[in-house]
């Protein structure tokens, strides 16, 4: 009788937390986004935010919770109930963290809940108009004739703009100065002031500044160029051969949350990547939508952690 008992709560809690994920949500919610505004996270988080309002009827609130390679908009979500009414807007970093700080407060794999991708796009590394490079080779010409000397900007330690440079000083053998700024604004500023050499830039914060006249474009780092700057070569083709990275951005909650929560925040966020309008925004913004089940969003977050840490261990960076 108690088996009985027993099975018909457990039936009655599954069916509630069913219909408590299907009404979801009755009020507004807020994405924390762990980069700092104008940064291809926030640009992508807020757009994706906006069609999720729409599709819910209820507010998505963005919310910029900047520091530490994203770690701390990271752990703030976790200091929040598992409800789905606070999120986290995070990039390729959450992949990268684990092997770039040695004490996190949380465990990337096991204290997160993988709701979906939003979107990924490559970087473009540029240059101010007063360092007088015109193409990615007379870059590599100046870095193996001035080892560690050329100053190279990226959005903080652990960032995916961070990683891009790690991949690219393994993969071409050149040994440049990694300096690291509070976000992609204040690394494009002073890449153009020529305050340092060089900045991957996820290409939609790069673009105004390119096609203004302000900055040059030396590559890509997608294997191949990207549609919205079709005359700018992939680093793959200009020496680099193999070279591939793309910048990516995902969605994430307390692992706690429960499963049909996540699988239904999961289809309606592919329900928004789908609608013409924030397509063609992301398109617009040299993105591409990124759309997974959670099963499939977990596989490829678990891979791109491991794959990760390789490329780091093999660049010789040690967790600090």
């Amino acid at each position: 009788m108690k088996i009985v008992f027993g099975l018909f709560a457990a039936a009655l809690a599954a069916v509630s937390l069913h219909a408590q994920a299907q009404s979801y949500p009755t009020k507004p919610v807020r994405m924390i986004i762990a980069f700092t505004p104008g940064s291809s996270t926030d640009i992508i988080g807020r757009a994706v935010a906006a069609k999720l309002s729409e599709i819910w009827g209820q507010p998505v609130v963005a919310e910029n919770r900047t520091g530490a390679g994203g770690s701390i908009g990271s752990a703030a979500v976790l200091r929040e109930a598992a409800d789905g009414y606070t999120l986290l807007a995070n990039s390729s970093a959450h992949v990268a963290n684990p092997s770039i700080y040695a004490k996190l407060p949380y465990d990337t794999l096991k204290d997160f809940a993988n709701i979906a991708p939003l979107a990924g796009g490559p970087n473009v590394m540029f240059v101010g108009t007063g360092a007088g490079w015109s193409k990615f080779a007379d870059f590599l010409a100046a870095a193996k004739a001035k080892p560690g000397q050329l100053n190279f900007s990226s959005a903080g330690v652990g960032s995916g703009t961070h990683f891009n440079l790690e991949k690219l000083k393994l993969m071409a053998g050149i040994d440049v100065a990694h300096v690291p700024y509070k976000g992609t604004p204040e690394a494009i500023a002073d890449t153009i002031a020529g305050r340092v050499c060089c900045y991957f830039a996820p290409i939609n914060a790069a673009l105004p500044h390119i096609k203004g006249g302000k900055a040059v474009a030396l590559a890509v780092t997608s294997a191949q160029r990207s549609s919205l700057l079709p005359d700018v070569p992939t680093i793959a083709e200009s020496g680099v051969p193999g070279f591939d990275y793309t910048l990516w951005v995902g969605l994430w909650g307390p692992a706690a949350m429960p499963a049909a929560l996540v699988n239904k925040i999961n289809a309606d966020v592919n329900r928004a990547l789908e609608s013409p309008d924030l397509a063609q925004r992301l398109t617009n913004l040299g993105t591409l939508p990124m759309k997974m089940s959670p099963a499939q969003f977990n596989e490829y977050v678990r891979r791109e952690v491991e794959d990760t840490a390789k490329v780091l261990k093999a660049a010789g960076i040690k967790p600090q």
